[in-house]
């Protein structure tokens, strides 16, 4: 870990700590927990003083890595498992008062394995909730994503906003939230459904099917490469740094009122791609090529952004890391790697939505 990723981390354990209290001594189990904002948020927990954390993943897209400081605390238990593997995972959910539920395979997965994307991410949640009710779970907080809206209609987008999803994957994450909404009210689970808008920060995927734009504009800046945008670079998200993103997760699992709410969570700040690419080039420094423009994405969302009123009503939630200062941190991060640019580079799929 890094030094800038070490002040982060500080920063977000007494953040955690001043609001999630109420989880001192609980049992909480985090479905993706190796991968990027899951081992943050397993971070968070430790700073939070639980009693214990089980990690489940299948370290697809999770690493072990990630997990490096946690995993030194006697409170960390990881298990390599899918979440689809009932037999495996039921146990774990045993004496659980939480569980944080972000196992899943990615929006550019969808397009080039939509059948796979829809069973992990839908059936596999589905599977869970069962477990859970049959192990009688204290609370289970849904991850879902933005991108179960689809393309904004309005602005800010608000919690009935409709839900048109572009991919596989926004239904699939959409088709979870359902059964999750579902078992709360027919069978009484207690249940929290949170819409993440863009994450970003350290741990971020700059490689394969899970890369996203920030981390490979990153690298790719590094190597005095141009950022290759899909589409006129006028798309627009909302970016919010994990460890707010974590922070938020924590604060909704502890907030009663929060119980069979669907509940979106962002900085509440709308930044273009070609806006971004710029904010990279300057914070890398150095001669960094202009982006060149390609194509558009397939299903490539035009525009995100949050109405977190909700959020704010329900839990005094305010983002606290702002995007300038995030992007510098992460590009402090990435330098700090032990691999090259040029190799993390060779590890970037451009078009990474084919198969």
């Amino acid at each position: 870990m890094g030094r800038t990723e070490n002040r982060t981390a500080e920063n977000l354990g007494r953040d955690v700590q001043a609001q999630t209290s109420a989880l001192a001594g609980a049992e909480v189990v985090v479905t993706g927990g190796a991968g990027f904002i899951g081992s943050h948020l397993v971070d968070a927990l430790l700073a939070a003083d639980v009693a214990k954390v089980r990690v489940v993943d299948n370290l697809v897209n999770g690493r072990v890595e990630n997990l490096a400081s946690a995993l030194e605390d006697p409170r960390t238990d990881l298990t390599v498992a899918d979440i689809r593997d009932l037999a495996a995972v039921s146990p774990l959910l045993r004496g659980a008062d939480v569980v944080l539920h972000l196992a899943c395979l990615g929006v550019r997965h969808s397009l080039h394995d939509p059948v796979e994307n829809h069973s992990v991410n839908a059936d596999g949640t589905l599977g869970l909730l069962q477990a859970a009710l049959a192990e009688r779970v204290g609370r289970f907080v849904h991850v879902s994503s933005s991108e179960v809206f689809g393309t904004a209609q309005t602005v800010p987008m608000d919690e009935r906003h409709p839900t048109w999803p572009e991919t596989v994957y926004g239904a699939s994450k959409l088709a979870g939230e359902a059964c999750a909404r579902a078992h709360f009210r027919t069978y009484g689970l207690p249940v929290v459904v949170v819409r993440p808008f863009n994450t970003y920060g350290p741990r971020s995927h700059f490689e394969g099917d899970s890369g996203e734009v920030i981390p490979r504009t990153i690298v790719r800046a590094m190597c005095s490469k141009p950022a290759l945008v899909f589409g006129d670079g006028t798309q627009t998200r909302d970016f919010t740094h994990v460890s707010d993103t974590a922070a938020g997760l924590l604060a909704l699992a502890t907030c009663d009122e929060a119980v069979g709410e669907t509940v979106n969570l962002g900085s509440g700040s709308e930044t273009s791609i070609n806006d971004l690419v710029e904010l990279i080039r300057r914070s890398v420094g150095g001669d960094v090529p202009a982006a060149v423009h390609a194509e558009d994405r397939p299903g490539d969302v035009r525009r995100l952004l949050v109405d977190d009123t909700l959020m704010r009503k329900l839990t005094s939630f305010e983002p606290r890391v702002a995007f300038a200062d995030g992007i510098e941190e992460l590009v402090a991060w990435f330098a700090q790697r032990p691999e090259s640019p040029e190799a993390m580079l060779a590890m970037i799929e451009d078009r990474n939505w084919t198969a």
